[in-house]
């Protein structure tokens, strides 16, 4: 079933009544697309990319920031917004004494997404700001109000849909108060609650900002927005129409090409043990003996890995300019690309080539080439590319990797 189908939606909750019982703490989570604006590319590329069309809920949640938008701090900008992802953290139920709280909990809580992989090698790919919203009062709805407003700036409140532990947020006040922004951007609502809970999945990720556990609710939750991932604990819903369930066991995913084939067989990040197919007690089966999206504090698991890094690279392009403008070209100028930063002394791969044949490269980084030294006769024209492409072996679709992940830029020089 497509995401935001509201059978996948009713089940979920359906689920989520269980997880009381379960052995291990899992948070608790809505299923449902996330709002994104779309990126162009860049002028001058040969990958064509087209953008996604915007839901409804895009567009509603695009018109109301462009009013009322709460004051903002950008506490981490590594790039253009235009070409990164921005987690805009929000908090409800924070008064004005008690920003520096927020602040706090808002530094926590992002700081743990990027110690988790594959956010902490890609973490240049995110921005961060915070939405420095008052409320009236300290603290969120937390016992059940049978349906009664909350009375706080984004109407956070526990007993979402009845359930204890599912941590809801009014997402139109949320999208207002965040603001339009200028590129993709997440929103992470932070309530004033030291009691357990979250949601993930939906227009406005959410958790309890003082939690014990916020930092581990976060990666699991930003699991299932960012890469679309399902629950894998024994007690989720039976739906596996996500990248990380499937209702085929392993010898049917080899063999007809289905959901993590590429994966079977591969080393757990974890250490524990080899991906298969795991059989829950839903019947469902999961890549690994456990992960994050199973138990809390875990890792993410090599299909689930993959699925997050696809859904960032459809929001993000991997070079972010180039000089001179791509195309025609007077004279002999340097030609550089700057390609997206990676952390861990990794980096996107550079490789330069003129009508077709390997240059060597004249930088450390392979960001720029030279041509004065091009051997031109008068009137003669070629081609020189630049083509960006992330190698990282956290990816195996490699038709994914060819349109997304790669990016060829070109300048036509004349002797």
């Amino acid at each position: 079933m497509a995401p935001g189908n509201p059978g996948r939606l009713i089940r979920s909750l359906a689920a989520l009544a269980l997880l009381a019982a379960a052995v291990l703490p899992a948070a608790v989570e809505l299923a449902g697309p996330a709002p994104f604006a779309a990126i162009s590319p860049l002028s001058g590329a040969t990958t064509d990319r087209a953008a996604p069309p915007r839901s409804a809920l895009a567009q509603v949640q695009a018109r109301l920031r462009a009013v009322g938008a709460a004051p903002t701090v950008d506490i981490r900008r590594t790039g253009d917004p235009a070409n990164r992802i921005t987690l805009v953290l929000l908090g409800d139920g924070y008064t004005a004494a008690q920003q520096d709280l927020f602040s706090r909990q808002a530094d926590q809580a992002w700081r743990a997404l990027m110690d988790i992989e594959p956010f902490r090698t890609y973490q240049g790919f995110f921005n961060i700001r915070r939405v420095e919203v008052v409320s009236p009062t300290p603290g969120i709805a937390e016992a059940d109000n049978k349906g009664r407003r909350p009375g706080t700036p984004l109407g956070m409140h526990f007993w979402c849909e009845g359930t204890a532990r599912l941590l809801c947020a009014d997402e139109a006040a949320t999208a207002r108060l965040a603001g339009e922004g200028s590129g993709p951007q997440y929103l992470i609502a932070l309530a004033n609650s030291s009691e357990y809970g979250g949601a993930g999945g939906t227009g406005v990720t959410t958790l309890a900002g003082g939690s014990p556990d916020a930092g581990r609710i976060i990666q699991h939750e930003i699991g299932h927005t960012v890469g679309d991932l399902g629950d894998e604990y024994d007690s989720a819903p039976n739906d596996a129409d996500y990248p990380n369930l499937s209702n085929q066991g392993e010898d049917v995913m080899r063999r007809d090409h289905l959901k993590w084939w590429r994966w079977l067989g591969a080393q757990s990040p974890d250490g524990g043990g080899t991906v298969g197919a795991y059989r829950s007690a839903n019947g469902v089966y999961r890549p690994t003996a456990d992960s994050v999206m199973r138990t809390l504090g875990g890792s993410y698991n090599l299909p689930s890995r993959e699925a997050i890094l696809e859904q960032i690279y459809r929001r993000v392009d991997p070079v972010d300019s180039a000089e001179p403008t791509p195309g025609e070209v007077t004279g002999r100028p340097r030609l550089t690309v700057h390609p997206l930063p990676l952390a861990g002394g990794r980096s996107l791969q550079v490789d330069w080539k003129v009508d077709g044949r390997p240059l060597q490269p004249q930088s450390p980084d392979h960001t720029w080439y030279d041509p004065t030294a091009l051997p031109l006769l008068p009137g003669q024209r070629v081609t020189v590319t630049a083509t960006v492409r992330d190698t990282t072996d956290w990816v195996r679709d490699e038709a994914f990797r060819d349109q997304r992940m790669t990016r060829v830029v070109s300048w036509v020089l004349t002797g």
